[in-house]
C-alpha cells in the first residue's frame, strides 16, 4: 500500500545465519564438535522402551500426542526455590523429574531426551527472523539409585555440556554416528522434554 515498514531493517537475516554456521562449522570446530557428540552419545541404548497402549507400527505416522502439564504457581515457586539452593535453573530440576517418570515406566537407567535450544547464542542472532532451534539430546543417567539432588546434579553437568556443544546441525550427529535405523523410531531419542517458564 505504499506505506513505510513499521519495523527496522534487521542486521541479520536467516540466510545470514545458514552461511555463518555452514563456514564456521568446518575443520577443527566440526571435529571438536563431533568428538563431543560422539563420546557423549557411545554406547546410548538404540530405543527407549516406553511402554504403549498398542503395537507400534512398522513405520511411523507422526499421529503422536503431545502432553502438557501446567505446574501449580505454589509449587512452582518451591520448584524455583530448589533449583536456586541446587543452583541449578528450573528446567533442569523439571527435567530430573522427567527422568524419574521415565525411569519407573522404562526400568531404564540410561535415558536419551530430546530437548531444543534457541541456537541464538550471538547477540546479533535476537532479533533474527526465523526457526533456528537446534534439538540435543540430555542423555539422563539415574544408575546407582541417585537421590534427587544427585540426580539434578547429574542433569546439570549433562545439560550445560550440550549446551556447549550445542551448535553442530543435530542431522549432521545422526549423519556422523550413523545409528541403526528402524523406520518405526526416531533415530537417538524417542522422547522430548520441553519446558516453558
Amino acid at each position: 500500500r505504499g506505506e513505510a515498514r513499521p519495523l527496522p531493517e534487521l542486521p541479520v537475516q536467516y540466510a545470514d545465519f545458514v552461511l555463518w554456521q555452514r563456514s564456521w562449522i568446518r575443520g577443527p570446530a566440526l571435529d571438536r564438535l563431533l568428538a563431543f557428540w560422539s563420546r557423549q552419545l557411545a554406547g546410548m541404548p538404540a530405543l527407549l522402551n516406553v511402554p504403549t497402549d498398542r503395537p507400534r507400527p512398522k513405520f511411523q505416522t507422526f499421529t503422536g500426542a503431545s502432553r502438557f502439564l501446567d505446574v501449580p504457581d505454589d509449587l512452582y515457586d518451591r520448584i524455583r526455590t530448589f533449583s536456586r539452593r541446587e543452583g541449578v535453573t528450573p528446567f533442569m530440576t523439571m527435567m530430573a523429574a522427567f527422568l524419574t517418570l521415565l525411569h519407573r515406566y522404562t526400568s531404564q537407567s540410561d535415558l536419551p531426551v530430546g530437548s531444543t535450544v534457541a541456537n541464538r547464542r550471538l547477540s546479533e542472532l535476537e532479533p533474527l527472523i526465523g526457526m533456528v532451534v537446534n534439538p540435543i539430546v540430555i542423555r539422563g543417567d539415574v544408575s546407582g539409585n541417585p537421590s534427587f539432588r544427585d540426580l539434578v546434579q547429574r542433569v546439570k553437568r549433562t545439560a550445560l555440556d550440550a549446551y556447549a556443544h550445542q551448535d553442530l546441525p543435530f542431522e549432521r550427529i545422526v549423519q556422523a554416528l550413523r545409528p541403526d535405523r528402524d523406520p518405526a523410531f526416531n533415530p537417538i531419542f524417542q522422547v522430548m522434554f520441553s519446558f516453558h517458564d
